[in-house]
């Protein structure tokens, strides 16, 4: 039970918000549009809504966050967040994050982790799919000095909280335990295979724009750091790192971003020393993380802030409290 909550800070984070159960791709884990509003509605009902600059400025001792203090949060930036989410903040007053990685906004490009999502969410048979990764990597073995099978799946095919062994295997395989050239490739054939070859428009109707992003920087929304190609910085050396940062910040600068007020996301939640040393020094107040928890402010390191997952709180006002919000109470 905790007693004084004006240090306690709730983030969730989000990702896919569509109408899922309409579109092509029903199987792709994400939520609902009608359970977003649902969720909103909880959220309103018990917490205190606050933007990003209210949480930094909370931090530098500037201003003191309200009693059941709660941020959104809106990973990757995909046009959902333009389409389906931004209107409903407007129309309701709500401030909100948004963590847009480089590549896709600018360029137009795939990231690998969402082609991964599009591919399990195609093919309902995850077990052929381990199967159709397996003979791309025993293919590979050779070439690429490759371990056994059965050494990966030993480390890798392990469940987690919102996957099966399975789903974690594809995913790490094809996220970072493969080398770089392999794994792209091998991501590239399966999307081809599962998905489509028409990279480029899927793209385009995936993700955020630079001018949808001016368009709710205009409106009082935060866009903060998320990666140039979503990596897992604490797989890329200090000079690699050095560059996505910076990177970021120029993008940043090119939407028009708040320079008083910015804050950055892991991409995958991975970070180490070098990265929260590198967002410092060019000026991130900030950094989240894929830990789970509710920030305290007086106790958690600005650069490793804990947060919450929509899937963590209910989809409805009528729905019972749960213990993440009842125990700030």
């Amino acid at each position: 039970k905790i007693v004084d909550t004006t240090s306690f800070l709730t983030i969730v984070s989000y990702h896919y918000v569509r109408p899922i159960g309409d579109s092509q791709y029903a199987s792709i884990k994400g939520l609902e549009k009608t359970d977003f509003e649902g969720q909103m509605e909880y959220i309103m009902r018990h917490y205190n809504l606050v933007s990003m600059e209210h949480v930094v400025a909370s931090i530098r001792g500037e201003e003191q966050l309200p009693q059941m203090a709660l941020l959104l949060a809106f990973d990757d930036g995909f046009s959902d967040h333009y389409l389906h989410v931004f209107p409903y903040l407007v129309a309701h007053g709500i401030p909100a994050a948004f963590y847009p990685s480089v590549s896709p906004t600018v360029e137009r490009k795939m990231l690998d982790v969402h082609k991964i999502h599009f591919i399990l969410a195609c093919e309902t048979n995850k077990i052929a799919l381990v199967d159709s990764l397996n003979e791309y990597i025993e293919h590979a073995r050779e070439s690429f000095d490759l371990e056994p099978i059965h050494v990966y799946e030993k480390d890798y095919k392990n469940p987690n909280r919102f996957d099966p062994g399975e789903v974690i295997y594809i995913k790490r395989m094809l996220q970072h335990v493969l080398p770089d050239v392999l794994r792209t490739k091998i991501t590239d054939n399966m999307f081809g295979k599962f998905v489509t070859n028409d990279q480029g428009a899927f793209a385009d109707e995936l993700y955020l724009n630079e001018e949808q992003l001016k368009i709710m920087i205009a409106e009082g929304m935060h866009v903060g750091g998320h990666g140039v190609h979503h990596e897992w910085l604490n797989h890329c050396d200090k000079s690699h790192q050095e560059s996505i940062v910076r990177d970021c910040r120029v993008f940043l600068d090119s939407i028009g971003a708040s320079r008083q007020f910015m804050t950055f996301c892991y991409p995958y939640g991975a970070y180490n020393d070098d990265t929260k040393a590198i967002i410092a020094r060019h000026g991130f107040d900030l950094a989240m993380t894929t830990e789970v928890g509710i920030t305290d402010l007086t106790l958690h390191d600005n650069y490793m802030l804990p947060r919450l997952d929509t899937n963590d709180l209910p989809k409805s006002c009528e729905a019972e409290m749960v213990s993440w919000t009842r125990n700030l109470m």
